[in-house]
């Protein structure tokens, strides 16, 4: 696992030296893209770049679980989650 994560500032600067656009401009941008891709998952679409990333809305099955401090049984309801997958090429970068 990396030591260090990299902030959205940092992102941001990284991109905006880049391409030679302003911080101010980049920033836009990636608020648009998450904001983007969270109203299309949020309505059931899966949001694909392909080789790099995909995310989509997944039903979670009712189940039963345990407090892990009481141990007493509990109902999990059923629910929904997002499913990110790394493409090929995130995942060859990563090796």
């Amino acid at each position: 696992m990396a030591d260090k994560s990299i902030t959205k500032t940092e992102l941001v600067a990284s991109i905006a030296s880049a391409t030679g656009q302003s911080q101010a401009a980049v920033s836009g941008v990636v608020d648009a893209l998450f904001t983007t891709v969270s109203e299309a998952v949020a309505k059931g679409s899966k949001v694909s770049i392909p080789g790099w990333i995909a995310f989509e809305q997944v039903e979670t099955a009712a189940r039963t679980g345990r407090n892990p401090q009481t141990g007493a049984t509990i109902e999990i309801p059923a629910g929904k989650r997002v499913k990110v997958t790394a493409g090929s090429k995130l995942k060859a970068a990563a090796k």
